[in-house]
């Protein structure tokens, strides 16, 4: 298991930028592919984004070029750099684990942070 905890939300103006972090508990963070996630008002949770062991990334079409997430294994932490914001961006972002560091994709994820609120207004 591990425990995540992310941080760095806020209330953004639309084209603004926020930093997320979320730093992880234990010693599996480096082999484990991380993820962030968010969940709109009235909306499911969505797949925002990932990162392998590696370093490869992969993200979904509505946040690529705008958006970049990284890791820091020597700090446990994962990060999501998001730039050009929106509106539709608005929402509570998870981060999430796969300890296993399979393939990065939209689930399979049994390891979640509590969440950390992202408000962009127009």
């Amino acid at each position: 298991q591990v425990q995540l905890v992310e941080s760095g939300g806020g209330l953004v103006q639309a084209g603004g930028s926020l930093r997320l972090s979320c730093a992880a508990s234990g010693r599996t963070f480096s082999v484990s592919t991380m993820s962030w996630f968010r969940q709109a008002p009235g909306k499911e949770r969505e797949f925002v984004g990932g990162v392998s062991w590696s370093g490869s990334t992969s993200y979904t079409d509505s946040v690529k070029g705008r958006f970049t997430i990284s890791r820091d294994n020597a700090k446990n932490t994962l990060y999501l750099q998001m730039n050009s914001l929106k509106p539709e961006d608005t929402g509570v972002y998870y981060c999430a684990a796969d300890l296993r560091g399979g393939p990065i994709s939209g689930r399979n994820y049994a390891n979640w942070g509590q969440g950390t609120q992202v408000t962009v207004s127009s």
